[in-house]
C-alpha cells in the first residue's frame, strides 16, 4: 500500500514538471521565436505589408479597397465591403438576374467591347477582399479613366502594364494589377501634369 502511493507520487511531480517543462517551452518559448522571426525577418508581412505613399500608411497590398468616381481603377466587387474583419463572396450563378443587369451596366459604361468582359468585372471574389483585378479589366476601365482626368488613354494603359504582375514562379495563378498601387501612380501621374 505505501509503494503504490510513493509510486503515485512519484507519477504526480513527473507529471506536474513536465507540464511545467511543456507550459514554458511550448507556451513561452514557441511564440516568442515565431514572433521574433516574424519582426525581424518578415517584418512586412508581420506588420500587415502597409502600402506607403507619401510617408504615410494608405493601405495593405492584401486587401482591396473601395474606389468610388470615374477617376479611379475600381477593383472587383466585395460582397462585405471591403471590411477586413468580414469576408465573403455572394455565390450567385451565372444565370442570376443581378449579375445580368451588372452586366448590362457594365456594356453601357465601356462602350462597344463586344460580348465579352472579363470575369472579375462582374463577379466578387471568394473572400471579398481581393487586391488585385485582371490586366483585361483594368484595360476595360483604361478609355473612361482617361477621359475623366484628361489623360490619353495611352499614358494609362502604359500605366496598367507597368503595374502588371506575371505569373507567380513563371505558371502559378494569373496575371494581374494590384488596384491600390495603380491608383497612388495614377495619383502621382496626375499630380506631375499639372
Amino acid at each position: 500500500m505505501a509503494s503504490s502511493s510513493l509510486s503515485w507520487r512519484r507519477q504526480t511531480v513527473a507529471a506536474v514538471r513536465l507540464l511545467l517543462v511543456l507550459t514554458l517551452l511550448l507556451g513561452v518559448g514557441y511564440p516568442a521565436v515565431v514572433w521574433a522571426v516574424g519582426r525581424v525577418g518578415l517584418h512586412d508581412q508581420a506588420t500587415g505589408s502597409l502600402v506607403h505613399h507619401d510617408g504615410r500608411v494608405v493601405g495593405s497590398s492584401l486587401l482591396g479597397q473601395n474606389f468610388s468616381g470615374a477617376t479611379w481603377f475600381h477593383g472587383r466587387a466585395s460582397a462585405s465591403s471591403y471590411a477586413g474583419n468580414t469576408s465573403g463572396g455572394t455565390n450567385l450563378p451565372e444565370s442570376d438576374p443581378q449579375l445580368w443587369k451588372a452586366a448590362a451596366a457594365m456594356r453601357r459604361a465601356a462602350g462597344s467591347i463586344g460580348d465579352r468582359l472579363p470575369p472579375d468585372a462582374l463577379t466578387t471574389s471568394a473572400s471579398g477582399l481581393d487586391p488585385d483585378i485582371s490586366p483585361a479589366y483594368a484595360e476595360l476601365q483604361a478609355p473612361q479613366i482617361a477621359a475623366a482626368r484628361q489623360l490619353p488613354v495611352a499614358q494609362v494603359r502604359r500605366l496598367v502594364a507597368q503595374h502588371t504582375t506575371g505569373r507567380t514562379l513563371g505558371y502559378l495563378g494569373e496575371p494581374r494589377v494590384d488596384v491600390l498601387e495603380l491608383n497612388l501612380a495614377l495619383q502621382d501621374l496626375s499630380a506631375g501634369a499639372r
